[in-house]
């Protein structure tokens, strides 16, 4: 994951900061020529702690729309629209996404 510096955040909305590319369709799900989406590091981890691959697709989260809407996102994205663009808080992985890799 190559960082794209002074960008938005397409998830949270927070700037300038580095952003990576998030494939909106898991690369192993075939989404390598699907559309991404430039997010933070805090907000790219955050998905990948919550949910695995499988999950983003078998729950239908392969649009911004609907990553914004899924309820523990959705709190998440209240959280973090309130920290200081440069910040990375430290986060663990879900009980289940920890079970499943």
């Amino acid at each position: 994951m190559k960082g794209h510096a002074s960008d938005t955040c397409e998830l949270c909305g927070r700037s300038p900061l580095v952003t990576t590319v998030h494939h909106l369709v898991p690369k192993e799900k075939g989404g390598i020529l699907q559309p991404t989406a430039l997010l933070c590091k805090a907000c790219h981890r955050q998905i990948h702690a919550l949910y695995t691959n499988d999950d983003l697709v078998n729950l239908e989260l392969t649009t911004l729309e609907a990553l914004q809407h899924d309820p523990q996102i959705a709190s998440y994205l209240k959280w973090i629209s309130k920290q200081a663009p440069g910040s990375e808080p430290k986060l663990r992985k879900s009980q289940r996404v920890r079970g499943k890799r």
